[in-house]
């Protein structure tokens, strides 16, 4: 009873906290603009079960593209289990669903198969970061926690597994001892190679071995639930909301302001007297600052950022020595978001730290940027880095005037001639004559 009770606070306690930083994340997501992406859910839908839950943007990159999915499988599956850790840590029973029988022993055999699996993947994976040392993986805004979050989580899980099979070996030598409470026959095709280390113990030391594993696994996962919402993970839970919520139009189409887009349209209307409007509405803001003038879909997109590197990697800008890296971009719009959000909640709507985007994004990075779309291209989840820096630089030009020289060369002969050339609307077509 004593132990049911022990399970119940720390289930309701983990559940609570983990709830508690949700709420939080989607109070720091709805700081953004709201923008409508409810239109052709058919196709929305399509592209979520294609991108997140089918992963098919993994596999352009094969070998790690197949062991993150056998992890993401693995992960999905095995933890399928909890389910029925946690009815025996509430009702205190043992294996509570072994009334399937011989399903039940398919079952426990296959997780254990997907858990050797995800062992196998992970130490992989620790190796291409610590070992080969792939080369996105250890650029500058990777130093520091980015780079311990990675390979703390994929130590974690190979503890995880290893704990998840000690657990059934140290059962099934129970079973075969005849022990009350260790009653359920099952499949065991990995952790029967555990049981010549732990063969020669007594029934009380394998019955604490059992119960210690069994305990940390469920700690452990109901830790790392909590350990998402703090960490390049949590795109684990964001990934379906955010393929589900990408941009759906062709990449090379941009979003024009409808502030900006109204008046042209009322400069070209020769019915309109552009002295006779009195609409006098602006926006607050051309472009975007700080984290409020991106919109909400921008801020999930910096959460849901599982910092792989693949869109710097394939980024022109960056692999040609510049500065620019879509990845820092959303790391560093997340910071912010975070920041913003801890003020609002510590001060209230009128936090204001003197900061904004720019501070830790600089022009530099913001101009270097071709407008490619490799970036979103290449993200495994539908990220927009693009949209980011385009805001950022309207701002840049629409209110700072801090476009690069070229850039307002070519403004200002526009304005003055009509055209990006140096050249008055009378001298355009002298070419002509030589």
């Amino acid at each position: 009873m004593i132990q049911q009770i022990v399970f119940l606070v720390l289930l309701i306690g983990f559940s609570a906290l983990f709830t508690v930083n949700i709420r939080q994340i989607k109070k720091n997501i709805n700081l953004g603009k709201d923008v409508d992406r409810s239109s052709n859910s058919k196709a929305r839908w399509k592209e979520m079960i294609r991108v997140a839950l089918g992963q098919s943007k993994m596999v352009h990159r094969p070998i790690a593209g197949f062991l993150h999915i056998l992890i993401y499988v693995g992960f999905v599956i095995i933890n399928i289990e909890v389910i029925e850790i946690i009815i025996d840590g509430v009702f205190g029973t043992h294996r509570v669903l072994s009334f399937l029988g011989p399903v039940y022993g398919f079952l426990i055999g296959s997780f254990e198969i997907l858990a050797a699996l995800v062992l196998i993947s992970c130490v992989f994976f620790l190796t291409r970061r610590n070992i080969m040392r792939i080369p996105r993986f250890w650029s500058k805004e990777m130093k520091g926690w980015p780079k311990t979050d990675a390979n703390l989580i994929l130590l974690f899980e190979i503890v995880l597994m290893f704990a998840f099979l000690l657990m059934n070996a140290s059962d099934s030598l129970l079973v075969a001892m005849n022990s009350s409470y260790y009653t359920v026959e099952f499949s065991t095709p990995i952790s029967q190679y555990f049981i010549p280390l732990i063969g020669h113990l007594s029934e009380v030391n394998l019955i604490l071995i059992e119960r210690a594993s069994w305990w940390f696994h469920i700690i452990g996962i109901l830790a790392f639930l909590n350990y998402l919402v703090v960490s390049k993970h949590l795109h684990i839970i964001l990934a379906f909301p955010n393929t589900y919520y990408s941009n759906l139009e062709s990449k090379g189409k941009f979003a024009n302001m409808d502030s900006v887009t109204n008046e042209v349209k009322k400069m070209l209307d020769p019915n309109i007297d552009p002295f006779a409007i009195t609409d006098d509405t602006t926006p607050e803001r051309f472009g975007a600052k700080d984290v409020k003038d991106l919109s909400w879909i921008q801020l999930m997109n910096a959460y849901s950022c599982t910092e792989c590197g693949r869109c710097t990697s394939e980024c022109p800008a960056n692999q040609t020595g510049k500065i620019l890296s879509p990845r820092k971009v959303m790391m560093d719009v997340r910071d912010r978001v975070e920041v913003v959000g801890k003020g609002i909640k510590k001060e209230g709507e009128g936090f204001d730290d003197g900061k904004s985007l720019l501070d830790s994004i600089s022009i530099e990075e913001l101009w270097a940027c071709t407008s490619c779309n490799a970036c979103t291209e290449a993200c495994p989840i539908n990220i927009d880095p693009l949209s980011i820096i385009v805001d950022l630089r309207r701002y840049l030009v629409m209110e700072e005037s801090a476009a690069p020289m070229e850039l307002n060369n070519i403004f200002n002969n526009i304005e003055n001639n009509g055209a990006p050339w140096q050249f008055s609307m009378s001298d355009r077509l002298n070419w002509k004559d030589e």
